[in-house]
């Protein structure tokens, strides 16, 4: 485990950068903290990356959030990839909707 953690981190590349969300069109700021993955608005996010922040996933497309999941200290979000299907997980960040949060847990 410890191995493979290392192999994930040396492949991060850290981007935290302004955009326009594709889903609810806000604009959404840098976090400041760590890479921004998602909008804290609607919680979307996009399936850009195969590695954290190497932007090489050709799909590219909108990954609903669909449930959360308990991680340490904080959730993760659940997404499905609306485009190709594929399950991706985020952790929540401090500035999300946490009434959306709340919601996506009557799923689980």
């Amino acid at each position: 485990m410890f191995i493979h953690y290392n192999l994930i981190m040396k492949r991060f590349n850290m981007i935290d950068e302004n955009f326009i969300c594709e889903n609810c069109h806000k604009e959404v700021s840098k976090l400041g903290y760590t890479a921004r993955d998602h909008c804290p608005y609607c919680l979307y996010s996009k399936h850009v990356d195969i590695n954290p922040g190497d932007r090489s996933n050709p799909c590219k497309g909108l990954l609903k959030p669909i449930g959360i999941e308990k991680y340490k200290d904080t959730f993760k979000i659940i997404y499905k990839c609306t485009k190709c299907g594929e399950i991706h997980k985020n952790i929540m960040a401090n500035d999300d909707d946490y009434d959306l949060i709340i919601e996506l847990s009557k799923y689980e």
